[in-house]
């Protein structure tokens, strides 16, 4: 079975793989505080272009989502995001756990806009009501979006404007941000998402790491006090330089956008085909996860080598499924689904 479920079916790239094993028996201070996590954080930085970050390492990024946003509001505030956005659809109510009401707004292609946010805080703010109704506090987007596609320069500005019209501090869940990076398609840089937001995370689990996240603050009184809800709900990794080894190598001569240009090719080129034999796409995504709306009786024939996410039925006879590609997928797999495409 060829597998195209998700990006984080692999292992690590072989160069953090060496680095664990040529540091294996090396000691170092936890939590962290080492020399290992410094070097990661200062290699961030310099890809940021901007030395005044604050960097932290977290294991996951459900974990990540919990620990930023709930650090983020005040107890009477929840989280404004798109209804397809992944703190809302998979991740078990994990933010509504914390206390903080996920607050969702319509979307057709998975993003959302700034004249949403700015309709949002407006209603509360005129709300006859407002002492008795949840208080958006924060926004939340992804960058690409759970549905593959991309803000871009012009998007992400207008939304950073409506946040800080409004005082409430963005933050962009970067689970799959190489993949974005590396698109012809993105015209967003590191630096812009440092410039335009409070706190923003750069994904490892689906870029090529074995797991960990780097959360980055650009707004310092946001950070403020986060090391400790860090530690408080479970994010602060005793053996931290496991996590500081991952992306002192991914951001090493660009490995971490270097090594998903070509993943993004190849969804590029799985999409083609798809179109080339007349179906349709359910997003213009630009990205490493593509959504295909096949027939039923199509998928059926495809089952038998391939597999790949159900995502909903789209009709009586066909539904959306999702092809997604990751760092270490194989060219000749890619060969291989394009040619069972072509003879649907």
């Amino acid at each position: 079975m060829i597998k195209f479920d998700s990006d984080y079916l692999e292992g690590a790239h072989p160069n953090i793989i060496q680095r664990m094993l040529d540091t294996n028996m090396d000691q170092s201070d936890g939590y962290g505080f080492d020399e290992i996590c410094e070097s990661a954080k200062n290699r961030i930085r310099r890809a940021c272009n901007t030395q005044e970050l604050g960097i932290y390492f977290v294991a996951g990024g459900t974990l990540t989502n919990l620990i930023v946003i709930s650090a983020s509001l005040k107890t009477y505030e929840g989280c404004l995001c798109a209804e397809t956005g992944h703190i809302n659809v998979h991740e078990t109510g994990a933010i509504e756990a914390t206390g903080h009401k996920v607050m969702t707004l319509p979307t057709e292609d998975g993003k959302i806009t700034a004249s949403q946010i700015e309709k949002a805080c407006e209603d509360y703010i005129h709300d006859p009501t407002i002492t008795h109704v949840v208080k958006p506090g924060m926004v939340y987007i992804s960058q690409p979006t759970e549905t593959g596609t991309m803000y871009s320069k012009e998007e992400l500005y207008a939304i950073s404007k409506a946040c800080r019209k409004y005082d409430i501090p963005l933050f962009v869940d970067g689970a799959r941000l190489a993949y974005a990076l590396a698109s012809k398609g993105n015209d967003v840089s590191l630096n812009d998402l440092v410039n335009m937001t409070d706190v923003f995370y750069i994904g490892g689990t689906k870029c090529g790491a074995y797991l960990g996240e780097a959360v980055v603050f650009s707004n310092s009184k946001l950070e403020d006090g986060f090391v400790f809800n860090l530690k408080q709900k479970g994010g602060m990794l005793a053996k931290g330089r496991l996590l500081g080894i991952q992306f002192d190598e991914l951001f090493k001569d660009n490995l971490y956008i270097k090594i998903c240009a070509e993943p993004v090719r190849f969804a590029i080129q799985i999409r083609e085909a798809i179109e080339a034999k007349g179906y349709k796409m359910r997003y213009d995504s630009l990205s490493n996860q593509q959504f295909a709306i096949l027939p039923n009786d199509a998928l059926d024939v495809l089952k038998k080598k391939f597999s790949y996410s159900y995502m909903e039925p789209y009709d009586e006879n066909s539904s959306v499924v999702r092809f997604c590609t990751s760092w270490a997928t194989k060219k000749e797999n890619v060969e291989e689904l394009i040619k069972a495409i072509e003879e649907l």
